[in-house]
């Protein structure tokens, strides 16, 4: 059984990150794959010196007839027994690929899909691929709301590579020359234009968490994402402004050294209205960080009902800002949380627990 896996750019997301994990640990943990990209990005080297085939298209046009043929043509000559695409817009192009070939075709979900062109897609693509993936049990109501029938899906959590999380360089402390004693807060996600990530709250919490704790800092990692996106971001940036504590909150843009990032944290902050299952979570679990996260399902799902981390009302600034509190006066809550949410993530999600219970669902549609 060898496997194709396909995703149409190569962005820092969190279905790019899970992918290059399975690349990265393909081969350890028996799994014959390749990877195609339909588009660049920063991961392409990554992807490339992964361990795996790399083959790297470029599409033109929303449906691309000559990436269908390339791939066609990949599929048949290297006996491709499993197309498994990670969006919609690659799902499309697995999909008619793997028609001709016989090849079966899986799609995974990562989260919750708010535009036009993504909910045709999938609506096309759900009833007709061998077997389609949600990584959370928390987002098959929002898929369903959207009028996809998941009756049949299976949930397999994601994994997360804990290679990827090492690092001894420079403290991110030092670069933002921020003192021992202060708190950092912090939270990574892009400003995007759909209603996912919700860093305006996060910063009205950070106005409110000042005025009871002067030395706490707050670091965001993300850029804006489209002209909502800039809106949304330079809307945090004004919320800081008026509230005083621009001085104490780090934008940091786009960054590559996200196990720096990760690792500098004292506290990580998960503020969304939507989310598939967080790989930036299960990674500040795996690198024993104690995590604030807004009570939408898919947080829950992996905090064991919020028994691993603190959660608060979604968009309530005043919930997170006094659980921010709450954390910030008790060392030994914040040592607690991490060290259970450590051994909790260690035991579940796992990138080689995500690898094997992939080659299980293979395995079964090949055999069905």
């Amino acid at each position: 059984m060898k496997v194709l896996h396909i995703l149409d750019s190569l962005s820092r997301a969190g279905a790019e990150m899970q992918a290059l994990d399975i690349c990265r640990n393909a081969a350890a943990n028996g799994l014959d794959m390749a990877f195609a990209a339909l588009g660049g990005g920063p991961l392409e080297e990554d992807f490339k010196n992964s361990g795996v085939e790399f083959i790297r298209l470029q599409r033109r046009f929303p449906i691309d007839p000559q990436i269908v043929k390339t791939l066609k043509a990949f599929i048949r000559e290297n006996d491709i027994s499993v197309v498994h695409a990670h969006q919609a817009v690659d799902g499309v192009h697995a999909y008619l690929a793997a028609s001709g070939p016989n090849a079966k075709t899986v799609l995974s979900f990562h989260g919750h899909f708010s535009d036009l062109k993504n909910r045709l897609a999938i609506k096309f693509l759900v009833p007709r691929v061998s077997a389609n993936i949600s990584c959370s049990r928390g987002l098959l109501p929002w898929l369903s709301e959207g009028g996809v029938n998941t009756s049949d899906f299976r949930v397999i959590y994601n994994g997360v590579d804990l290679k990827r999380l090492q690092y001894a360089g420079p403290s991110l402390r030092d670069e933002l020359n921020i003192s021992p004693g202060s708190l950092i807060f912090g939270m990574v996600a892009h400003f995007h234009p759909a209603p996912r990530k919700d860093q305006a709250t996060l910063c009205k919490a950070f106005v409110k968490l000042a005025q009871s704790d002067s030395d706490a800092h707050l670091v965001i990692v993300g850029k804006p994402v489209g002209a909502e996106g800039h809106v949304k971001f330079e809307m945090c940036k004004e919320i800081c402004r008026v509230g005083g504590v621009i001085d104490r909150v780090h934008f940091l843009g786009q960054r590559d050294d996200l196990a720096k990032i990760v690792r500098g944290l004292d506290v990580y902050v998960f503020s969304s209205l939507h989310e598939g299952l967080p790989i930036a979570l299960m990674e500040a679990m795996l690198s024993r960080k104690p995590t604030i996260l807004s009570d939408i399902d898919p947080h829950l799902e992996v905090s064991h009902s919020g028994e691993y981390a603190l959660t608060f009302k979604t968009s309530d600034a005043d919930d997170l800002a006094n659980k921010m509190l709450k954390v910030a006066a008790d060392s030994e809550l914040r040592n607690k949380l991490a060290e259970r949410a450590y051994r909790y993530a260690i035991s579940t999600f796992s990138i080689e627990s995500h690898i094997s219970n992939l080659k299980e669902l293979y395995s079964e549609i090949l055999s069905g």
